[in-house]
């Protein structure tokens, strides 16, 4: 895993870009609706305010978090939406001060951390890098919902590294979570970079039976279940790693609806957290 300083410097970033696209913004675009139904600007930029408070409880208050899963776990996790609901009804210019402090606050104190500390988190704890990364990846797919709905297309950087191990990492959850056995080997992963100078990112054994390869951004796109498979230029070779294509997911939580093919009426079914 990376150096827990580089990945809290990427977060950083990644945040300070999505910020620079909320800033400013008039009202009536706060409230215009995302690709999740029933979710605005306001509802995106509220859900990572509320989740990087609680990453900031877990690094600080572990018992206090612990009851937040205990409430999570009793309202099958509609606190999430109840959240984003009471977060967008704030006046837009809190809201964006509360998201700006509580990322703050937890950047800091994930840099206090010693090395080798862990953190509950609603799936299984993590270091500091992993939690570091997880949030680049929520930050990162809620943001590409804020483009999507503010019609800017962002160009994608070298940060998406984050998000494409985590989507490696949480194959097996993304099986479990629907109640499938994950597959007992490894998958060979090969994704081209953002970057055409770069290497390609791999992950997994070079001779796995079975694998995947394709655009790092399609990959990071369908394990955050921001675009529909067939709407990727990914291919799989063998019949688990095809089947991973289609159940993907890099977030904490139960299985995501996904999106819709492009050519479909409504391009997403849900929200994807």
């Amino acid at each position: 895993m990376a150096d827990p300083g580089a990945v809290l410097d990427d977060l950083s970033a990644e945040s300070a870009e999505l910020d620079a696209l909320v800033t400013g913004l008039a009202p009536e675009l706060w409230a215009r609706p995302t690709p999740a139904p029933g979710w605005s600007v306001a509802h995106q930029i509220a859900h990572l305010a509320w989740t990087d408070e609680r990453a900031l409880q877990a690094a600080a208050d572990p018992e206090g978090f612990a009851r937040e899963v205990r409430r999570a776990v009793a309202s099958g996790l509609g606190i999430v939406d109840a959240q984003a609901q009471l977060g967008a009804g704030m006046p837009p210019a809190k809201l964006l001060a509360r998201w700006r402090e509580g990322r703050e606050a937890l950047l800091k104190a994930l840099r206090a951390l010693p090395s080798g500390a862990r953190l509950p988190w609603f799936g299984p704890s993590m270091g500091v890098a992993a939690m570091a990364s997880a949030r680049i990846m929520e930050t990162w797919a809620h943001g590409q919902d804020v483009a999507d709905a503010l019609g800017v297309c962002r160009e994608p950087t070298a940060r998406l590294r984050h998000v494409a191990w985590i989507g490696v990492r949480t194959r097996d959850f993304a099986f479990v979570s629907r109640g499938l056995n994950p597959p007992a080997e490894e998958f060979r992963v090969e994704l081209v970079p953002v970057r055409s100078d770069d290497a390609p990112w791999v992950y997994g054994p070079r001779d796995a039976a079975q694998r995947v390869v394709g655009p790092a951004l399609d990959f990071c796109l369908l394990v955050t279940q921001r675009v529909h498979r067939d709407d990727t230029g990914l291919a799989a070779e063998g019949p688990d790693a095809e089947r991973w294509l289609g159940i993907a997911q890099a977030f904490a939580g139960p299985p995501g609806p996904g999106r819709e093919p492009k050519e479909s009426e409504g391009r997403a079914k849900g929200p994807a957290r």
